[in-house]
């Protein structure tokens, strides 16, 4: 019987291979010679080669990292004695810009989808309920949650439900600062959601975040399916969520009116994300993720890349496929923000990696970044946006969000994509309504432990 298979190099010259299974100290490295010199957990590196203090470490051709002394070949390569180093990446733009010709009007698939006055198209149809400052949260959860109930939806079949979306700001902001202007464009976004056919904003009355500058800067007027109220207004919580429920129950009926029609794949606007990674995410969910952005941008769809600091040290291989100098310019000085952010909080990019990624063989910021940007697939970068912009270009753009999942999924959702797929290597309990969350597993082990 020959020897199974127990490492998979990712690219011919890389210095290290990923462990395709448990290997046992003393086990065979097949299809490479030699074994290895200590147990390799499943999805974690083993040197090929005898590394040099202070060699430069690759995965998939591109640096991950340097070597913290000697590495003898067959050893388990991590965070004992590989180290991080500052992005080694050049900032080219424009030198490998891929043809992406778009499919003919005939030859693209279609769904169904609800399709708004606004021309925008959803692929749910829910109601929104919007705290503006945290003093609201309760409030708004209060109304959503009398809708949960068995029985109150039943006659709006139509009605995908009532969903709370609070926060934890909204006061003690300055108006005018990143924060207060950040806030505003979220909250316009998913008050303007093709996902939601109504919307009811519940505020304080006091608070920085005035509800009536909302609607004055961004255009939105009070109607049958867009209503506003303050507790201190209406009179207290009590009477808050009585009125907020009746203002539901008021708009129900109306948006259950709304139908599915036969609308274009280029109506899908995906946010791509990934949480909870291993060693396997930059090797099967991610690249896999990449392949099907690349058949919708190719389609007419658009396909939101964010997290900023997951794409530290890969940032070149988005620069080069910048459609213009101008987008290529523009992510770079992105990058230069996030590296003087880090620098006067006395932080690093490779603060990154959480413990679970580490336990799942991902050392540094580096080899992380490696994985996430083949989420992006192939086609050019058509835009670089600031968090929660609204995303008007079609094909493949980039969205300036924090790694953290949640909020980084607000911001593309804010900014109108209508559909999450979000790969996982440790597994993930994110949803993201009121879009709807395709979950990616990188591993057989974690479908068959969280396939529900």
């Amino acid at each position: 019987m020959g020897v199974s298979t127990a490492v998979l190099q990712l690219k011919p010259g890389d210095e290290v291979a990923v462990a395709l299974r448990d290997v046992a100290a003393g086990e065979s490295l097949a299809p490479f010679p030699g074994v290895a010199a200590q147990a390799i957990p499943f999805g974690h590196k083993v040197a090929l080669v005898r590394l040099t203090d202070g060699q430069v470490i690759h995965r998939l051709g591109q640096p991950i990292g340097v070597a913290r002394g000697a590495i003898a070949a067959g050893a388990h390569v991590h965070l004992h004695n590989m180290g991080f180093e500052a992005s080694m990446a050049g900032h080219a733009i424009g030198t490998r810009l891929s043809n992406a010709p778009l499919r003919a009007a005939g030859e693209i698939p279609t769904f169904e989808g609800y399709r708004n006055a606004d021309g925008k198209v959803g692929t749910r149809n829910y109601v929104g309920v919007l705290s503006s400052v945290n003093c609201s949260s309760l409030v708004t959860r209060m109304i959503a949650e009398h809708f949960r109930a068995p029985g109150r939806l039943e006659a709006y079949p139509g009605v995908d439900g009532v969903v709370a979306l609070t926060h934890k700001s909204g006061c003690s902001v300055a108006d005018g600062s990143m924060s207060m202007s950040m806030l505003r464009r979220t909250l316009a976004g998913y008050a303007e959601h093709p996902n939601f056919s109504g919307v009811l904003m519940v505020g304080l009355g006091c608070e920085g975040f005035q509800i009536p500058r909302l609607k004055e800067a961004y255009g939105v007027t009070e109607n049958e399916t867009f209503r506003t109220m303050t507790i201190q207004e209406v009179g207290g919580t009590r009477k808050t969520v009585e009125a907020g429920v009746e203002a539901v129950k008021a708009m129900l009926p109306i948006v259950n009116r709304a139908r599915r029609e036969t609308v274009p794949a280029s109506e899908l606007m995906l946010a791509l994300q990934c949480g909870g990674s291993d060693g396997y995410s930059g090797i099967t969910a991610n690249p896999a993720l990449g392949v099907a952005a690349d058949i919708l941008v190719r389609h007419g769809g658009t396909a939101i890349l964010s997290e900023t600091p997951e794409i530290y040290g890969a940032e070149h291989l988005l620069t080069r496929r910048a459609k213009t100098r101008e987008v290529g310019e523009k992510l770079v000085e992105i990058i230069h923000w996030w590296e003087d952010y880090a620098e006067r909080n006395n932080m690093e990019m490779n603060n990154n990696p959480s413990p679970g990624n580490k336990l799942g063989g991902l050392t540094s910021m580096l080899e992380k970044s490696l994985g996430a940007a083949a989420k992006g697939g192939t086609t050019p970068l058509n835009a670089v946006y600031h968090y929660a912009d609204p995303v008007t270009e079609k094909g493949f753009v980039f969205m300036d969000t924090p790694g953290y999942d949640p909020v980084s999924a607000t911001g593309q959702v804010a900014g109108g994509a209508n559909l999450l797929c979000f790969t996982t290597g440790r597994g993930s309990a994110y949803g993201c309504a009121p879009s709807p969350s395709l979950k990616l597993s990188t591993n057989t082990a974690l479908w068959s432990k969280q396939e529900d």
